[in-house]
């Protein structure tokens, strides 16, 4: 397919689910048990919708804004995804260099296959964030977070929704055959073998990661590195509060992209009840079936500070690397920016709560 054709996001899934190597399309493409999440997350998105104001001047509107005290060029981060390396060979390495040049937020995963040295040479002036999961041994945790705050990155990204891994049927049926040459980054040799296995066979074996983390291991954190501490995985207004008690600096809506636990609400659907339980006390993103600009409004309406995107990156990584990831982030931006005017704001913070509805909500009112 050539570039040109490329309208939409849809397209990057389209090419991607042709052309993505086999074992990379089994472990990106996949959800946990029957996958209703994993499709729910995206479909929930339909079931918002917006209410334009017209008459406004929108001549001199900007897609620009503040995450976590940085300035971003438009709202949409991206997630941590593992094994990049598996859709293209240049991994991590590429996106974080696109998300640098388009001057938006990256979060390198834990599992990434490159190092957190490599990212911080290849893109030095990134918004550059480091997702973290604690294995048993947590000095490998005290060794990469320390390795992070070095490096220059410049905020720490605790994925507390994987006590166990979530059961991938199709990775079940058709086991993931991780590459002898592709490597994790951020461990040595001997300390690979288990944590990759867990990770990619997608069946609840715990691995390396610690099944024992509660809401005390904060304190812990806090005591090993000064960086801000957003939590993710946050699905209930109760854990929400818990995360503003112990200080975090933000909370992170996501349900894993459906890979956890099937059958949980989509991300879109609990970010109201997010935000009335945070109060305003600290930032609060999502990801989860992001997959247009006019999604980002909505999730904003609703009280998002910003959205990040996972499987879209890989697959516009799939199709040209580096090139790929910024045209993925390119299409995101310019939608925003047409929404915006189709919407009557001037920037994607002013749109208010009043301008989404749910269709629940229109149906009961003709009732």
């Amino acid at each position: 397919m050539a570039s040109e054709k490329f309208s939409c996001i849809k397209d990057y899934e389209e090419y991607a689910s042709v052309h993505l190597p086999k074992d990379s399309r089994l472990y990106t493409n996949s959800g946990a048990d029957a996958e209703v999440t994993m499709r729910d997350n995206q479909a929930a998105f339909e079931r918002w919708r917006l209410r334009p104001r017209y008459l406004v001047d929108v001549s001199f509107r900007a897609t620009a804004g503040t995450i976590l005290g940085h300035k971003v060029d438009f709202p949409v981060g991206i997630s941590p995804t593992a094994f990049h390396r598996l859709a293209h060979p240049d991994g991590e390495a590429a996106v974080a260099r696109a998300a640098q040049d388009m001057n938006t937020i990256y979060i390198m995963s834990t599992t990434a296959t490159s190092s957190i040295e490599e990212i911080a040479r290849v893109a030095p002036n990134g918004i550059n964030w480091f997702q973290l999961y604690i294995p048993h041994d947590r000095t490998l945790a005290e060794d990469m977070i320390l390795r992070a705050q070095k490096a220059g990155f410049k905020a720490l990204v605790l994925t507390i929704d994987t006590p166990d891994t979530g059961k991938k049927r199709i990775n079940v049926r058709e086991p993931i055959n991780w590459p002898k040459h592709l490597k994790l980054g951020n461990f040595r040799e001997d300390q690979v073998d288990g944590i990759s296995s867990s990770v990619t066979k997608g069946v609840p074996t715990g691995g390396q990661f610690t099944e024992k983390l509660t809401w005390k291991d904060l304190d812990w954190l806090k005591k090993i590195t000064n960086l801000p501490i957003i939590v993710k995985g946050i699905m209930t207004g109760e854990d929400a509060e818990l995360a503003v008690q112990y200080g975090v600096s933000a909370v992170f809506v996501s349900n894993h992209g459906g890979r956890q636990l099937d059958g949980c609400l989509a991300t879109i659907d609990v970010l109201p009840e997010i935000v009335r339980a945070v109060r305003g006390r600290v930032e609060v993103y999502l990801d989860g079936g992001v997959r247009h600009g006019a999604d980002v409004l909505k999730a904003l309406a609703l009280g998002a500070t910003a959205v990040f995107m996972g499987r879209p990156i890989i697959w516009g990584l799939s199709y040209n690397g580096y090139q790929g990831v910024r045209q993925v982030l390119s299409i995101m931006k310019e939608e925003i920016h047409l929404a915006l005017a189709l919407t009557g704001c001037l920037t994607p913070q002013s749109i208010k709560s009043d301008q989404v509805v749910h269709v629940t909500q229109v149906h009961q009112s003709r009732l």
